[in-house]
């Protein structure tokens, strides 16, 4: 008899040019942005308040984008990497429509990439995840690869393909939310007086905060999000593996990094873009995260004189304040500290 249960893709299941039309649409609710909040702290003005939010014209408080992308990257997590060893990083990802409490999201992904390992036992899968709300109309749309174990050390090797992805997206990708007007932005409100203007390409900023990694919480966000990964919740695995120890998701690194971001990027409310991201080096409970970033570029948008949007390298590190901005040694390599190296692109304020 046909096994019921699901035991996931390994690496050799996986077929260029393959769509995954993934199982259980998530109806996003305002629990779910109350738990996100109580996981994370974020406080940027536009999603915490639903005065603040309709007074620049969103219809309600927008849901945070990146638990929008959590939502979505939790349903591809059966289909693509229920056997990651590892989720190694991000490209030509892009924010559509906002996202409101009620809203249900989708997602389907096309494998775009497969490359074995030297070593045999596992390869590298390239895919392209798009969600989308109940009318069609995307959300989030981004390129993500993944470290998948084989199954049988035996099954032939496909031919490697590796996806030629931007290194950023285009500003002519970004999607302005419609009928968004910032000219009466409050400053005070948002709790930063510091506009698209008062930034400097190349500027540095130290976000100072820390905060320590609960393996209750991480559970608790992982699996907000339906994340299945084993690496995250079987202990009984992890004992086998090279740590012997579960995994934080590193999406939960991500949100928290954000989180702290906001002193200093206070009124950042808004991703446009996921330039690129890597997670690089592993998290796991009791390390304490804290975080800097990096103004990379800048840009105008066409016929917008009250925002802007500003590029931006967003660090996590661990046990350690990241006032001296750690990033890579002398060879390039990523310092063993770093966490998350998350280049994105935020919509900000000009000032009036």
């Amino acid at each position: 008899m046909k096994s019921k249960n699901n035991p996931g893709n390994y690496f050799e299941d996986f077929v260029l040019g393959q769509e995954l039309r993934h199982a259980t649409p998530r109806t996003i609710t305002s629990g779910d942005v109350a738990l996100y909040t109580a996981l994370y702290g974020p406080r940027f003005a536009v999603q915490s308040s639903a005065e603040f939010a309709r007074n620049i014209g969103f219809h309600d408080a927008p849901i945070d984008d990146l638990l929008v992308f959590h939502m979505v990257f939790g349903k591809t997590v059966p289909d693509v990497s229920l056997n990651a060893v590892a989720n190694l990083g991000y490209a030509g990802g892009v924010f559509g429509v906002p996202v409101y409490a009620g809203d249900t999201i989708s997602t389907v992904s096309r494998v775009i990439g497969l490359k074995e390992n030297s070593n045999g036992k596992t390869g590298v899968v390239y895919v392209n995840s798009v969600g989308r709300n109940q009318h069609g109309e995307m959300v989030v749309d981004y390129n993500r690869w993944v470290m998948v174990n084989k199954h049988s050390l035996d099954a032939p090797a496909p031919e490697t393909t590796v996806p030629d992805l931007p290194s950023a997206v285009d500003p002519a990708s970004f999607k302005i939310p419609v009928g968004l007007d910032l000219s009466g932005y409050d400053c005070a409100l948002a709790g930063s007086a510091h506009f698209w203007d008062d930034y400097a390409i190349g500027e540095k900023i130290d976000h100072v905060d820390g905060m320590t990694l609960e393996e209750a919480e991480h559970q608790m966000a992982t699996r907000l999000y339906q994340n299945t990964a084993k690496v995250h919740f079987d202990q009984v695995s992890a004992n086998q593996g090279r740590f012997g120890k579960r995994l934080i998701y590193g999406g939960h690194v991500m949100s928290l990094a954000r989180a702290l971001a906001f002193n200093g990027l206070g009124n950042a409310f808004r991703i446009l873009a996921i330039n690129a991201g890597s997670h690089a080096n592993p998290a796991f409970a009791g390390n304490t995260v804290f975080a800097w970033s990096e103004v990379i570029d800048k840009f105008d948008l066409p016929g917008r004189s009250d925002v802007g949007a500003m590029r931006v390298r967003l660090v996590a590190v661990r046990d350690r304040a990241a006032a001296d901005f750690p990033l890579r040694d002398d060879a390039g390599k990523y310092d063993s500290a770093v966490l998350l190296d998350f280049d994105h692109t935020v919509l900000i304020p000009k000032r009036p």
